[in-house]
């Protein structure tokens, strides 16, 4: 018999799926589904509009079609956005390596010590480049970059003025992502030409610059960074990383702020993304920086270890005050980036740098006088009096595309992949002839050394970097190597048929501001996504700009905002939030200028309609939305969620449902169409675009069709509300999702629903006699993960969730959520993908480590010293003396040494994490250290 695409991705076969069955109590998938369900939300999923269920080579032929009806042109459009060349090496053992691309977000960093490697690696290239001191793990690109840089300045700058200047030669997509950032928080902004180093009259908290500008033009911003300090404001400044190899960088001119894109280091454009952006900070702002920060700390036998630091988590602590909602960032593609400045080294930037100026400057020596700027790094400015339309016309019949600014000026943009022939095509575009011998200009200014750790001198051979990145990823658990059953993340299987054609040139050397016609097929691909969307949601629009989910749920918030103020209600700014949500729902709550009242949970975890209806009452004018996460936070179809909504609707609010958990109702149930009027869709959870390790992500926000209108809008378009740098954000990643969807079909996507279900239900009985599953449904049924109370075991014993994770690294698994969303538990979701013996195998784990546990309990094993407390337990533990109550069997075997499992050695012991706090170290040591 032959198996369909479906029978690979879902792991149970039908025999274990009958098997899960039994243990949960029904007979069949369908009586799960109206056991666990609401009766009045369950709809049939309206998947009957989706193409049939296609095989993976048919589904690979269909793409390959789509990416040839896109035209890859010579790109020399610029705006932070560049060809370059991707070393094969990293292509092969990063980018398309299981190893890297499946793992998750290093909340468990004992056994992620190879990614949280290269991530400080990133934020030391980054340090070292720009001129700053901290830096974070990337953000989602260089617009939402520079927006987290503005809110950072008026946080920390001690101005009373609400006002920020932005220097008009910034991105022009920047502008506007500034812009939709800045209207909700009451910021004003003043646009200005700043290159004179004068600041107008007024008063300002801060300042935004950029070098090399929009137009190429290069800046020394050293004076007008002296006269902001002395007006009390303060200065971020973006940087082009590549430009910074050559040129004096804003941070060793006195900038506060750092912020940009890593794409041109070996990260193909995409046509937007995903690409890792950067912020960067001086120390005394290190703890206002938003999103991921990697720090050193040290372990239990005190050796050297990385950690997250400082904001781990910060927005489900802080909700509504965090500094940002940023809870994911582009690791995957910060690693590419970090190696490959690892690759090149210090020497090998520097002579790319030079090479892409000196294309430029010969370029500029055959415009001549058109040339507007007189220093500029890789873009050059030209003045053709009513001439650029047919310049860009000509360019484009020799297959180069060029940038219009504006009737009278076009810019050309030079990268990595530009070559003297490219240069000689745009000259003859423009009616010039090629300068012979023209020498560069000169702007090698910068005099400080950089990249000088070994992680950027060691690895410039192929062999180097090939032995260093299997190093690296075998000191990590990723999907690749076991279950992640992390509650409330949705880790499943992202198949290599659906990853293959994201390194497709087709698909990723567009350009995101290139003309339509070029990207005829991606934009068939995305039309085809959005209709798919709208089906399995019961929606009516989608956008697809947002990227990550919390932007997502940003953008949704927003159209919910603007739909009120149009209609006239500008009293409506009230957000109502469940106690159990996601902290990022309140964060983007206050980010989109709403304030938030928090709604009680029942003793069951269910949504207190009581209590809603209280808030409802006290807040009945300013009511703006609810948002609610279904399935519960708490892992639960609530049966009153049809009520719930009727109730703010009747008061005239909105209903945004999260969609953080929509693995447990696609083919099932409709947020669309059971009271939801906008959600954010996970495509790196439900519709397996991988999570990289913390990114990429994208989270589409989806409305009914009186919201439409204000989804997110071209980031180009001057007042169109962007929420990111390109119009149809990561868009290089989103054949992961077509092909998912299409070769699943609905018969398919159903079945991965109900079989997740199944799988939790499973563990939940499975386990509850051991460790009791806190919240269930009516009839006794979770939904897609459990919840698993450890507290009462923990106050008769000591032993807490930390001790049975890290102990889980033992066992050779990651780890469940732990303490989210109630504290002093463990959420665990199994996914369809793992099949009955992974899921037997986990199981078969937690009970055993229950086990250690009771001899904690009972007095065998010391609350302080067992097998629980000293885990993890790495091979270096073992040498030596050994003076514990257990045995070196029993701690790096705890299931002895015939258990076929494969073992996995930790690379560190437990972590002390407030050390790492304590003593912040956030970048690698410099030179000298290892010299001592």
């Amino acid at each position: 018999m032959t198996r369909s695409f479906a029978d690979r991705h879902i792991g149970p076969d039908a025999a274990e799926v009958a098997r899960l069955l039994d243990v949960t109590g029904v007979a069949s998938l369908d009586a799960l589904a109206a056991a666990a369900l609401p009766a009045d939300i369950l709809d049939g999923g309206g998947l009957d509009v989706l193409p049939p269920a296609a095989g993976e080579h048919e589904v690979l032929a269909e793409l390959a079609e789509l990416a040839a009806a896109n035209t890859v042109a010579t790109s020399m459009i610029g705006l932070g956005y560049y060809d370059t060349l991707t070393p094969p090496v990293l292509l092969r053992n990063l980018l398309e390596n299981p190893a890297w691309y499946t793992a998750y977000t290093p909340y468990q960093p004992e056994i992620s010590q190879g990614r949280l490697e290269a991530l400080l690696n990133f934020q030391t290239m980054v340090c070292d480049l720009t001129g700053m001191e901290v830096a974070n793990a990337s953000m989602l690109d260089e617009a939402t970059a520079a927006a987290e840089a503005m809110t950072l300045l008026h946080r920390a700058s001690r101005s009373k003025s609400s006002r920020v200047l932005v220097d008009a030669d910034v991105f022009p997509q920047t502008h506007t992502v500034l812009a939709t950032r800045a209207e909700p928080l009451g910021l004003e902004i003043v646009v200005a030409d700043l290159s004179s180093g004068e600041l107008p009259d007024g008063d300002f908290f801060g300042v935004l610059v950029q070098t090399p500008g929009a137009s190429g033009r290069i800046v020394d911003w050293t004076g007008l960074v002296a006269a902001a300090h002395q007006r009390g404001a303060l200065v971020a400044a973006g940087v082009d990383l590549l430009a910074a190899t050559l040129v004096t960088p804003p941070g060793e001119q006195g900038a506060d702020v750092c912020f940009g894109t890593t794409q041109r280091f070996g990260v193909p454009m995409g046509f937007g993304g995903p690409h890792a952006g950067y912020l960067a900070v001086r120390t005394a702002h290190a703890r206002q920086l938003p999103g991921r920060l990697v720090g050193v700390s040290v372990d239990a036998d005190g050796a050297p270890a990385y950690r997250l630091a400082l904001q781990t988590r910060e927005q489900h602590i802080r909700r509504e005050r965090a500094t940002s909602n940023i809870c994911t960032a582009q690791v995957l593609l910060a690693i590419v980036a970090a190696m490959y400045a690892s690759y090149h080294g210090a020497d090998g930037l520097r002579a790319i740098a030079r090479r892409v100026h000196g294309h430029a400057a010969a370029l500029a020596a055959g415009l001549g006088a058109a040339v507007v700027h007189g220093s500029f790094f890789d873009t050059v400015l030209a003045h053709v009096p009513g001439g650029a339309d047919a310049v860009l016309d000509k360019a484009r019949s020799r297959g180069i595309n060029l940038r219009r600014v504006d009737a009278d000026h076009v810019a050309v943009a030079c990268d990595e992949a530009t070559t003297g022939a490219h240069i000689a095509a745009v000259l003859e575009s423009f009616g010039a002839a090629a300068e012979s011998g023209g020498e560069p200009v000169e702007i090698e200014t910068r005099g400080t050394a950089y990249l000088t750790h070994p992680a950027f001198t060691r690895y410039h051979t192929e062999t180097g970097m090939l032995r260093y990145l299997r190093a690296l990823s075998d000191k990590d658990i990723a999907l690749d190597r076991s279950m992640i059953p992390l509650g409330s993340c949705t880790m499943k299987l992202n198949a290599t048929a659906e990853m293959e054609p994201i390194t497709w040139p087709g698909f990723a050397r567009l350009h995101p501001y290139a003309p339509a016609a070029d990207a005829a097929g991606t934009l068939r691909l995305i039309a085809d996504l959005e209709g798919w969307l709208c089906a399995i949601t019961g929606y009516d629009a989608v956008s697809l700009q947002p990227n990550a989910g919390s932007q997502g749920e940003y953008a949704g918030l927003l159209a919910i905002r603007r739909y009120h103020l149009d209609r006239g209600d500008t009293h409506r700014d009230t957000c109502l939030i469940p106690s159990s949500a996601h902290g990022t729902n309140a964060a983007s709550a206050a980010m989109a200028g709403l304030r938030v009242e928090v709604v009680r949970c029942r003793e069951n975890g269910d949504v207190d309609l009581d209590d809603l209806r209280a808030k409802i009452g006290d807040h009945a004018e300013r009511l703006a939305c609810i948002m609610i996460t279904y399935p519960s936070t708490h892992g639960v179809y609530e049966h009153e969620v049809a009520e719930l909504c009727a109730l703010v609707h009747d008061a005239g609010g909105q209903v945004y449902v999260d969609g953080a958990n929509l693995n447990a109702l696609v083919g099932l149930a409709r947020p669309g169409r059971f009271g939801g009027d906008v959600s954010h869709l996970n495509l790196h959870k439900t519709f397996c675009i991988p999570h990289g390790g913390g990114g990429p992500g994208v989270g589409p926000v989806a409305v009914r069709s009186h919201l439409a209108a204000y989804l997110p809008g071209d980031p180009l378009v001057t007042g169109s509300h962007a929420v990111s740098a390109a119009h149809n954000g990561s868009a290089s990643i989103l054949p992961i999702t077509w092909a998912y969807i299409r070769m699943m079909g609905a018969d398919g996507l159903r079945r991965a629903t109900l079989t997740a279900i199944a799988s939790a239900n499973y563990i939940a009985r499975r386990l509850d006699e051991h460790f009791p599953v806190l919240y269930t449904g009516e009839h006794g049924m979770v939904a897609h993960e459990c919840i698993l109370d450890l507290r009462a075991i923990t106050k008769r014993t000591g032993v807490t969730v930390d001790d049975v994770a890290k102990r889980l690294a033992d066992y050779g698994f990651h780890a469940p959520t732990m303490s989210f969303p109630v504290a002093g538990t463990l959420m665990v979701e199994p996914t369809e993908s793992e099949n009955l013996a992974e899921l037997d195998e986990f199981c078969d784990a937690m009970i055993a480590i229950r086990r250690e546990i009771d001899q904690v309990g009972s007095g065998v094993w010391p609350a302080d010293d067992n097998p629980l407390r000293g885990a993890p337990h790495t091979a270096e533990s073992l040498v030596g003396a050994w003076d514990h109550p257990y045995s070196r069997e029993v701690a790096v075997y705890p299931r002895g040494v015939a258990h076929t499992r494969a073992k996995v050695w930790p690379p560190v012991r437990r972590i002390d994490g407030a050390f790492g706090d304590r003593n912040l170290v956030c970048s690698c040591p410099p030179v000298e250290a290892y010299a001592d």
